[in-house]
């Protein structure tokens, strides 16, 4: 399902937040959770990602993550602004 060059990056990012301890959350929207997919597809994955949230309405980046309705009015659901709120939320 992903090319070798995604998975190999895949794979790196894996491999250092493993070895940092570090857990992976992700927040997508347009994505659709291919991030998420790309990650766990990764052997030994459950080590590090924890959870993932696929918010495509602003409705759902409201409730799951808790991005203010109002950020969203203010900057569009598209923009540096709600992503950062969503990567705070998850």
């Amino acid at each position: 399902m992903f090319d070798d060059a995604l998975l190999a990056r895949a794979k790196a990012l894996v491999a250092a937040y493993a070895k940092a301890g570090t857990r992976i959350a992700t927040a997508e929207s347009c994505t659709g959770g291919l991030v998420a997919g790309l990650l766990t597809a990764v052997p030994g994955s459950s080590a590090v990602v924890e959870r993932g949230f696929v918010t495509y309405s602003n409705e759902a980046k409201s409730e799951a993550i808790g991005v203010p309705a109002e950020l969203i009015e203010a900057h569009g659901a598209v923009s540096e602004a709600v992503a950062r709120a969503m990567a705070d939320g998850a």
